[in-house]
């Protein structure tokens, strides 16, 4: 593990990380969700901004992690240093067993972790058990000696040096929710063996007799069950009679796939926090819905069908999917919705985009409505309604998405400006 140079059970110590000067700060998603919830709490946009500049600077020292703390020096230009926390709830040791056990069922989530990774897919399941891995709005707490009451450009900073940590080992989110890497492979291992929760298994449910004497002191409802690796498979249409007409066996065998994996995303997407507060989108549902099937792989007379029914050419479906799959809805109306930003909105944009480089290093940006395009570069920013922004490159004559979507313009530029045969 790069900058590794302390390992505790209940304390890791990284040394400090050499400045970031024109790149992002988190290329995996948890990454990414974890900057979310700094950026989204912060009531001072300035503070974060200052944090950004001091982390891309170099000025976070070495971290020290440990269960619900993470704690570094970070120095202030004039070289003043300042004790930086920022704390993180720890799980309960009832949601560590409904965690562990969980995922020791789930080999794929096992294996990920000992390759540094963490699946969208685990993260789901823990939710779907009652469990946060991922912090949320409110969930960093700051704390540092400039007595700030809110996050300051310190616990900023921090916060930004350890997205660049959690890039490479998600076992520091585990160890800041309450366990080390090797307590936490210990146990997934006993699960493994059966010998966890030896001698604390019982029967399910309860006796009649004893419910009705305990009134209303019941034991607590058993958590829902996790949803499946995989949507169910459907059943074969193959039949030895001919299809009536104007019915496509192959279009309507794809339809029913993909509405079952298409239930089970709406269920997954319905249980986690924050749903139904997304930003809308102009693009029209069925034009969308294409683009959304599309993503599911039809075959290509399929593939023609829904690029001639939702007005595209096929390369254009093709840019829709790559935008479908980087971010569903929001992702395909950057790519398709063309507006002007105006007023308080252009005020923010400009503010983002004067404050995310130091001047010696801010690119030049020729901008059109939405779009801010690096001069004399292939490579574009576009800006969300939500005020995310988008990474864009020029392929083949074509403005094409290439990775998620970031707060910081500079985070979204950087994921642009890799080369050209890398995927996002």
């Amino acid at each position: 593990m790069t900058g590794n140079t302390g390992y505790d059970e209940e304390e890791r110590t990284f040394a400090a990380l050499p400045p970031a000067r024109g790149q992002g700060f988190a290329r995996t998603w948890w990454g990414r969700a974890w900057l979310k919830a700094l950026e989204d709490t912060a009531l001072d946009g300035e503070q974060v901004r200052t944090g950004r500049r001091l982390a891309r600077a170099g000025a976070v020292g070495a971290v020290s992690v440990r269960p619900g703390r993470v704690t570094a020096i970070v120095q202030d230009r004039d070289g003043t240093g300042h004790r930086a926390d920022v704390l993180l709830a720890r799980l309960d040791d009832a949601q560590w067993d409904r965690f562990l056990g969980m995922t020791a069922e789930r080999g794929g989530h096992v294996a990920a972790l000992l390759d540094r990774e963490m699946p969208p897919h685990l993260v789901e399941d823990a939710e779907s058990a009652g469990i946060d891995l991922l912090p949320g709005m409110g969930d960093l707490e700051p704390e540092c000696d400039c007595d700030a009451w809110d996050h300051c450009g310190h616990t900023a900073a921090l916060c930004y040096q350890v997205a660049r940590l959690l890039d490479q080992d998600p076992f520091v989110l585990l160890l800041l929710r309450g366990r080390g890497e090797q307590a936490v492979l210990k146990a997934l291992q006993a699960y493994g063996d059966g010998s966890a929760g030896e001698g604390t298994a019982r029967a399910d449910g309860v006796d009649a007799a004893e419910a009705y004497a305990a009134g209303h002191i019941l034991p607590p409802l058993p958590v829902p069950p996790a949803l499946g690796e995989e949507p169910p498979v459907p059943p074969s249409l193959d039949t030895d009679t001919a299809p009536p007409p104007g019915v496509d066996p192959d279009a309507l065998t794809f339809l029913v796939s993909r509405t079952a994996a298409e239930a089970r995303r709406l269920l997954a997407d319905a249980l986690r926090p924050g749903h139904g507060h997304e930003a809308p989108t102009g693009e029209s549902p069925v034009a969308q819905d294409a683009v959304r099937l599309a993503a599911g792989g039809p075959g290509p007379a399929v593939t023609a069908r829904l690029a001639d029914g939702s007005g595209r050419d096929p390369e254009g479906l093709a840019l829709a999917v790559r935008a479908w799959r980087l971010g569903g809805p929001a992702a395909l109306a950057v790519l398709e919705e063309e507006w002007t930003p105006e007023g308080e909105t252009l005020a923010r944009a400009r503010a983002a985009l004067e404050t995310a480089w130091d001047p010696d290093e801010r690119p030049a940006l020729r901008a059109r409505a939405n779009h801010w395009t690096v001069t004399g570069s292939p490579h574009q920013l576009r800006l969300g309604r939500d005020g995310r922004w988008w990474p864009y490159r020029q392929e083949n004559g074509r403005w094409t998405p290439v990775g998620d979507a970031a707060q910081d313009p500079a985070t979204a530029l950087a994921s642009a400006t890799l080369t050209s045969g890398d995927e996002p």
